[in-house]
């Protein structure tokens, strides 16, 4: 690697380093057998540097950093993190909740897994995947459901296949969150607000479509305004952090580039 990726790549896995030894992740190496040729550690460094730094494929990564291993070691160092990832990414969330904005909003956004002229023959992400359409036209593939703050802050999560009914899962993401939550159209449901709402703890807002008339206060107004802002979390979670992958070969693959996409995007 050139000087400027070595420095950026200690300082980033100082950052993991210090989340590794907060969470006590050193208890879920193996303490027996033959030494890993790349530590956790460092397995978790390289997937969040490759997510971060634009970098498309593991076999590309390899190519940047030249690791003293096989390209076999680098990707079976890189997928034997998952589980790693989930607990990164979990208290981080969880931690973001603590000093959150009471004003929330909650988007969808599609995962696909394969281009869709090869949805029909896609084999890796079957038990996962499903057939959606969305704004853009159809894909196989997952969704993402995230809840984020005004201030863009990650304070909820959710990976499910695409065909699922994004209000049941609105309601399972944000049971344990308070506040203002503000959403688009496709939540529009009388039901779902009843369900959701908390007197003086939380409440639902959506917008309206083009073909409905709904009286909505000054300040409802001001705080749908604000609802596209979700909108760039997915935009750099897609453009900068190669959020979507079509070209891995195993589901552990999957999740852990989405994983190590959304963890390279909260601690960067």
């Amino acid at each position: 690697m050139l000087k400027t990726g070595i420095k950026i790549y200690n300082t980033l896995r100082n950052v993991v380093t210090k989340v590794y030894h907060i969470l006590e992740l050193k208890k879920y190496e193996t303490p027996k057998g033959r030494k890993e040729v790349i530590e956790n550690i460092d397995a978790v460094t390289l997937a969040l540097f490759k997510q971060s730094h634009g970098i498309a494929t593991k076999k590309s990564l390899f190519k940047i950093i030249a690791p003293r291993c096989s390209y076999k070691t680098l990707v079976v160092s890189i997928n034997r993190i998952l589980e790693l990832l989930k607990k990164i990414v979990g208290f981080l969330t969880i931690s973001n909740r603590f000093n959150c904005h009471t004003i929330k909003h909650t988007d969808v956004t599609d995962l696909p897994v394969c281009s869709v002229r090869k949805g029909k023959s896609h084999k890796t992400m079957k038990l996962f995947a499903s057939w959606s359409k969305s704004s853009k036209g159809w894909f196989y593939g997952l969704k993402l459901h995230l809840t984020t703050d005004v201030n863009d802050t990650i304070v909820g999560l959710y990976f499910t296949s695409s065909n699922s009914n994004d209000r049941e899962i609105l309601k399972k993401m944000n049971k344990d969150l308070t506040g203002v939550f503000i959403a688009d159209a496709g939540y529009i449901s009388s039901q779902l607000e009843r369900d959701f709402f908390i007197e003086n703890k939380r409440m639902l807002l959506t917008c309206s479509r083009s073909n409905m008339k709904k009286i909505a206060t000054f300040d409802a107004i001001e705080l749908l305004k604000t609802r596209m802002q979700i909108e760039d979390n997915f935009g750099n979670l897609k453009q900068f952090h190669n959020l979507v992958s079509t070209v891995c070969r195993s589901p552990r693959g999957y999740f852990v580039n989405y994983l190590s996409s959304i963890c390279s995007y909260m601690l960067v």
